[in-house]
C-alpha cells in the first residue's frame, strides 16, 4: 500500500505558520492515508466510492478488482456496463466508469499529459467529464497525484476540521482563503490534519 508522502520540511513550515496547528500536529503524529498512483485507477475508484460508506466501497472495490483483474481503460472498456453494474453499483455510477474508459482509449482523457498541468487545469479537465465533480478532482490530486498544496472548500470534513482547530462556530470562504493560503505551499498535508481533526 502507497501512502502519502511528507515529512519533517513540510511539518516544520506549517507549525512555524500556525501555532493552533502546529499543537494539532504534536498531539496527532505522522498520518498514513492511502493513495493510488496510476490515475485511471484511481479516477474508477472515486466514482465507486461517491455517496456511499467506506465499508461498501472497498467491498465493490474488491469485487472489481477480483473479477477484472487491473483497473485499465481496457479492462473497464472489454466489459458491458451491465456487468460492472452487478458488482454492486448503480448504472448511472457503471455508465460513468465506461465513459471514464471511453474518454481514455479515445485521447480525450490524456493522463500522462494531465501530470504536466497546474492544479486548476487538471481540475477543469478532469470535472469535464460525467462522473467527476470539483471536489472529486481535488481529490485525485492528493489522492493519486500527491500534489502538495491542496485545501478544499467543498470538503465538509475540511471545514469542518478548520472550524474546530480555530474554534468557530461558523466559517466564511473569505476565512477558509485566509488559512488557505497560510498552509500554502503545503496545503495537502494541513488537509490530512483538518480531516483527522474533524473525525475526532
Amino acid at each position: 500500500m502507497e501512502i502519502f508522502k511528507y515529512g519533517p520540511k513540510e511539518l516544520d513550515y506549517l507549525k512555524k505558520k500556525d501555532k493552533k496547528l502546529a499543537a494539532a500536529i504534536d498531539r496527532i503524529g505522522m498520518i498514513e492515508r492511502r493513495v493510488i498512483p496510476d490515475l485511471f485507477t484511481a479516477l474508477v475508484h472515486s466514482i465507486v466510492s461517491q455517496q456511499i460508506s467506506s465499508k461498501a466501497a472497498e467491498t465493490v472495490w474488491n469485487r472489481m478488482r477480483e473479477r477484472l483483474g487491473a483497473i485499465t481503460p481496457e479492462t473497464i472498456g472489454n466489459a458491458a456496463a451491465e456487468d460492472i453494474q452487478k458488482f454492486g453499483l448503480s448504472m448511472r455510477k457503471a455508465n460513468y466508469i465506461k465513459g471514464i474508459s471511453e474518454a481514455a482509449i479515445r485521447g480525450r482523457l490524456k493522463l500522462t499529459e494531465l501530470k504536466e498541468l497546474s492544479d486548476s487545469k487538471i481540475i477543469e479537465h478532469l470535472s469535464s467529464l460525467n462522473g467527476i465533480g470539483v471536489w472529486t478532482a481535488e481529490m485525485l490530486l492528493v489522492f493519486s497525484m500527491e500534489r502538495p498544496d491542496v485545501v478544499s472548500w467543498g470538503d465538509l470534513a475540511i471545514r469542518r476540521g478548520m472550524m474546530r482547530l480555530y474554534g468557530l462556530e461558523t466559517l466564511s470562504k473569505e476565512q477558509f482563503e485566509r488559512y488557505r493560503k497560510r498552509y500554502s505551499p503545503y496545503g495537502s498535508v494541513a488537509s490530512l490534519y483538518l480531516w483527522a481533526l474533524s473525525a475526532e
